[in-house]
Parts: structure tokens; sequence; C-alpha cells
């Protein structure tokens, strides 16, 4: 049986990701965001609220680290987090203006971060990589039913 790291999918996809995430946190440098954070405000700036859920949902990230990194952002004042009418225990979170301030000027740095994702690779090859990754049957649901099955073979 061979165990190489190297022939791990999943090493292999999160060492991709990892080097994708530091090419767009050093564009995304002058503003102090980190991608992770951009995309929340990307987010928002489309849906304008959300509550934790939902951005845990729509970026696939765990409920509690998306709710540490949302902390983050109200502290610097760039999103508020206020209870939902009627639910108290459900936090609605939308752009303060400073986010929107910051978020406008934070685009054109994550666009040039996608030109050199496709200057480097290829924009054929990454919008292929984008379409196949989508499609990769990993969800949480299917993946915990489906393990039990091919460790059993």
């Amino acid at each position: 049986m061979n165990t190489r790291v190297e022939d791990c999918s999943c090493f292999t996809i999160r060492r991709a990701a990892r080097q994708a995430a530091r090419l767009y946190d050093a564009h995304l440098q002058p503003t102090g965001l980190r991608i992770t954070q951009f995309l929340i405000l990307a987010v928002l700036a489309e849906v304008k609220t959300a509550d934790i859920n939902a951005l845990s949902e729509r970026l696939d990230i765990e409920r509690t680290a998306t709710g540490k990194m949302v902390s983050v952002l109200v502290r610097d004042g760039l999103v508020q987090a206020d209870p939902a009418p009627g639910d108290a225990r459900t936090r609605l979170v939308e752009l303060t203006m400073e986010g929107s301030r910051l978020f406008i000027k934070a685009v054109p740095l994550w666009q040039a971060a996608q030109r050199q994702m496709e200057a480097l690779n290829g924009k054929q090859r990454v919008t292929a990589l984008r379409a196949e990754l989508t499609g990769l049957a990993m969800r949480n649901a299917a993946a915990a039913g489906a393990a039990a099955d091919f460790t059993a073979r």
C-alpha cells in the first residue's frame, strides 16, 4: 500500500489552498484583511444581512470559526452583529460604513490576486479547476455515510 503524503488527495488540495490563501493575503495586505475576512465582507456586501449560520454555510466554514472571525471584524468596526428581532440567540451581521469603505478599497486588490492566479496558472486552467473543485462530492453529510462504506472494504 502506498502511503506517500504527496499521493493523498486531501494533502494536495490543502497545500494548494494554503498557497492560494497566501497569494490572496499578500495582495490584500495593504487593507489589513486576510482572504477569509474579505470573503465575509464580500458575502455581506452581496446579501446585506446574514446570520452566523448563513455565513458559515455560504463560505463552508465551521460555525464556531465563523463566529470568531465575525467577532474580530466587529472589534475592528467593519461589521456589526446585533440580535435578531424575536430571537436574541441569533446574531444578524451586516457591514458598517467603515466595513463598506474597506471592502470597496479591497476589491481591486482581490481582482489583482485573481489576475495573478490566472497569470501563474492560465485562465482556462483556473476556471476549469474552480469548476472541478465545485463539483467534487465531499459534503460532510455525504462523506460521513460514505466513510463507513469505504472503511468496511
